[in-house]
């Protein structure tokens, strides 16, 4: 997969071949034989039928009148080099010089394999490209401009796009200097400098009302407007030209071309003027194509089947520790994906100096990075290799050191999707702190990211509320809801269910019909429902039971809490009611806890968590971090007593919650979803005396059904 990201290659033609012998065969004629090296394993020729591999001289020769036809080829895909015996032909008397001129090392054209396959069939594969730039802002396809012109006309012909490009008036004769010029040039090939043609503008002479009609042994130089292309090759059609006309060998535009490819050559004997030329075209490499992910209908349709996602992954090279990741940029990539295409990498650990190391740490740091699969995906995006947006699919979710990569603007304009299989190669399920970090910034920066997730065997996306800070991966069909929903939270034992099943089937059942009269931010006819969980199983598992039953976005944040050395703590399995989810390594689980960040909080009997969790409430509602919406403490008034009020009391007498003894009035110890529903009723309808201008409580809670202990200070 590696081997097609190299700086300069393009799987239909060879690098330039230079010529190791040339025997005279007359003043017009010579017979060169010409090795080619450094052929791409990916070199199109060959695998396809050699009458398609076709000899194309340099544009610097043919300008010249020197033709150069292709008669035999060998090739040996072992050493990566080709033999090729090229007969070249002098139309006129320059061309004779130059011939005379040519000798073995010079540079004199490569190979161009005409894939019949990668011929552009539709002519709407290339109009979507006029008016769109690469990211240089320069046009991907134009003649003449930006925006195209009205002088390059597009038909289907014989199952193929054909483009003819209107000339300019006249034709294009040299300067007599330019036979100075030749032994320069010569020598210039030697050595197989770049834009040795630029050097013949020098000389050219354009005689505007000379007519374009070719006559036998010399060459007719003719002009267009400046062709851009950024996106295919092109070719001469040949056989669509007038009769009487063909075109020199040096027939083929290369996708670098922009502000070129204005001149053709041709030669024969006609008395017909040529008023345009016919090009064909031939397409890229998918990821050097620049297409759009918007325009990949088929790419599309394929994520949208889980099974096609599931199935890419599957072509990944076993075992499944080891690092992997592929770009894909079409739809027939992604279905017909195989172990070859996929980069991999081995698992290993580094060791990083530290901060107190900087220099160290450093370069350790650049070492990593390099060594991850996605690395020469997103460096080939970054220095223009890959031109086509697409998806990363990716083993393992990608390490946040490639972070500054992934949200480069050049990586950004092509990476349109990311999608993992699993959060870490060493903690399986479950994410870092850095993970999470680099999720909002990915969600920030608009890249959405998609987790293929082999314990729901559902494809969920990372759906980000940016009105909390906070993120869950989400089924696809949900993540609107998500994103929009009011969020219900159910703490509580991970060891006991307790019996509060009906009780919050009831609740919830209540605020789904409390939905239909409502007008309030948080509950109208239009607001989605979401209940969030540890994820375990106990008083958890019910809640997301019975959300799910009800059809209530059931979602959880999940810590890793598999055994360790030393740990006192159950290990907690994930229920089976989840639908969206976050999960966390056990060392961030305060802030695991932090994103619960729920509307409204249910608090069930519990234990030490449950404990931690009601005074992170607390908290958020003393500093401001949440607003001051009820919580319900179910179950017996006497259990929350035991819990609550002691603590409330005692920080009350000493001061030290001086300002804040209002934190009482947002619980409400119910017994009955009948009395929750009573507290959110007044609650929605703006009647609940809540925050810091309602009562302060003497038990540290309102007991609701009973006659409200308010202390004398807040009546």
């Amino acid at each position: 997969m590696e081997s097609y990201l190299t700086a300069h290659h393009y799987d239909l033609v060879t690098p330039d071949g230079f010529i190791t012998d040339i025997q005279n065969i007359s003043d017009t004629k010579r017979i060169a034989s010409v090795k080619i090296k450094h052929i791409s394993p990916a070199f199109v020729g060959y695998d396809i039928e050699p009458r398609l591999v076709y000899f194309n001289v340099k544009s610097t020769l043919a300008q010249l009148g020197l033709n150069g036809i292709g008669r035999e080829y060998q090739w040996d895909r072992k050493t990566s080099t080709a033999l090729v015996k090229v007969e070249l032909i002098a139309l006129g008397e320059l061309a004779k010089a130059m011939l005379a001129l040519l000798e073995p090392g010079a540079y004199i054209g490569k190979l161009f394999a005409a894939d019949e396959r990668r011929r552009v069939r539709d002519p709407d594969y290339l109009m979507r490209m006029f008016g769109r730039s690469d990211r240089k802002g320069r046009p991907l396809l134009s003649l003449g401009g930006l925006e195209g012109s009205g002088s390059l006309i597009l038909e289907k012909i014989g199952g193929r796009t054909v483009a003819f490009l209107s000339l300019l008036d006249g034709v294009i004769k040299y300067a007599p200097s330019i036979y100075g010029l030749l032994p320069t040039l010569a020598k210039a090939l030697t050595k197989n400098m770049s834009q040795t043609r630029q050097l013949l503008h020098l000389d050219h002479q354009m005689e505007p009302d000379a007519p374009r009609i070719i006559h036998d042994q010399d060459v007719l130089l003719v002009r267009t407007a400046p062709l851009h292309i950024r996106t295919v090759y092109a070719r001469v059609v040949d056989q669509l030209l007038p009769q009487g006309y063909r075109h020199l060998s040096a027939n083929v535009l290369q996708p670098d071309t922009f502000d070129s490819g204005d001149i053709y050559e041709l030669y024969g004997a006609s008395n017909q003027i040529l008023d345009d030329i016919p090009l064909e075209f031939y397409t890229l490499e998918p990821h050097r194509e620049h297409i759009f992910f918007a325009d990949r209908d088929q790419l599309q349709s394929a994520l949208e089947d889980p099974a096609s996602l599931f199935h890419a992954f599957a072509t990944a090279p076993e075992p499944k520790n080891d690092l992997a990741a592929v770009f894909v940029v079409k739809g027939t990539q992604l279905l017909g994906l195989q172990a070859k295409d996929w980069i991999i990498r081995d698992p290993y650990k580094y060791e990083f100096p530290g901060l107190a190391h900087p220099a160290r740490q450093s370069l350790v740091v650049e070492k990593y990075i390099e060594h991850q699969p996605a690395y020469p995906f997103l460096q080939a995006i970054e220095t223009g290799l890959i031109t086509s947006q697409g998806i990363l699919l990716s083993r393992h979710f990608p390490t946040p050191l490639l972070k500054r990569m992934l949200l480069n603007d050049l990586v950004q304009r092509c990476l349109k999707r990311i999608y993992f299989q699993y959060p870490s190669a060493t903690h399986g399920g479950y994410f870092s702190q850095e993970d999470r970090a680099m999720l909002v910034d990915l969600a920030k920066f608009g890249i959405p990211v998609f987790w293929v997730d082999d314990v729901t065997k559902q494809i969920l996306q990372y759906s980000f509320k940016t009105d909390k800070e906070t993120g869950m991966f989400v089924p696809l069909p949900l993540v609107e809801d998500f994103r929009k929903a009011t969020v219900f939270g159910v703490y509580g034992s991970n060891l006991e269910e307790g019996n509060f099943e009906q009780e919050l089937h009831t609740l919830w059942s209540g605020i789904l019909q409390m939905r239909n009269q409502a007008s309030h931010p948080l509950l109208s006819k239009d607001t989605p429902l979401a209940v969030v969980t540890g994820g375990g199983p106990g008083a958890m598992a019910l809640a997301n039971r019975v959300a799910r039953s009800l059809g209530i976005l059931s979602c959880a944040n999940i810590v890793d809490f598999r055994p360790k050395d030393g740990s006192v703590v159950n290990e907690q399995k994930q229920n089976e009611y989840i639908d969206g989810k976050m999960t966390y390594r056990l060392d961030r689980l305060v802030e695991r806890q932090a994103e619960f960040y729920l509307d409204f909080p249910i608090l069930l009997p519990g234990g030490i968590g449950t404990d931690f969790e009601y005074s992170l409430e607390e908290v958020r509602r003393k500093t401001g971090g949440c607003p001051a919406n009820p919580i319900l403490l179910f179950g017996d008034e006497n259990y929350w007593r035991q819990k609550v009020t002691s603590r409330f009391q005692v920080n009350r007498e000493t001061g030290s919650i001086k300002g804040s003894e209002w934190i009482s009035n947002c619980f409400y110890c119910v017994q009955t979803a009948e009395q929750g529903l009573s507290v959110y009723q007044r609650f929605f309808s703006g009647t609940l005396p809540i925050g810091k201008e309602g009562p302060i409580y003497k038990e540290g809670f309102c007991l609701v059904g009973a006659k409200k202990k308010a202390s004398p200070s807040s009546l």
